[in-house]
């Protein structure tokens, strides 16, 4: 897919009754999130990201690795390394911790209320 095929693709799962989106973390999506964020907000269709930059961006809500622990462990692996570490020898690691985060402007311009059990589970709300 290319990003000039975003707008089709979000308006024909928005012609679709009860329809939804969820955004894989992929470097399309990357590239082009706010075009993405943008053409789902015009069609007013429910939408779940991959990362919490989509939804500060004006998306529902994402849910996903928290990239800033990430990164930290990844800095952790570098002074391994410089340390003297074989890299051969490091063992590999999968996210341990994930972050969900609902953008509540949003859901309002939508007409979407997000149930108070869903919000308390939230690592952040964004208003």
């Amino acid at each position: 897919m290319k990003a000039e095929d975003i707008g089709v693709v979000v308006a024909a799962i928005a012609a679709e009754p009860k329809g939804g989106i969820v955004v894989g973390p992929d470097l399309l999506t990357a590239a082009n999130q706010r075009l993405i964020v943008a053409e789902v907000a015009r069609v007013r269709l429910p939408a779940i990201y991959p990362f919490r930059y989509f939804a500060a961006a004006g998306g529902l809500m994402s849910y996903g690795v928290d990239t800033r622990d990430a990164f930290r462990l990844a800095g952790d692996y570098v002074g391994r390394v410089l340390k003297g570490a074989r890299t051969a020898e490091l063992p590999v690691q999968a996210p341990t911790k994930f972050e969900f985060v609902v953008n509540l402007a949003t859901a309002k311009e939508f007409g979407l209320s997000i149930p108070p059990s869903l919000l308390a589970r939230a690592d952040e709300v964004i208003e």
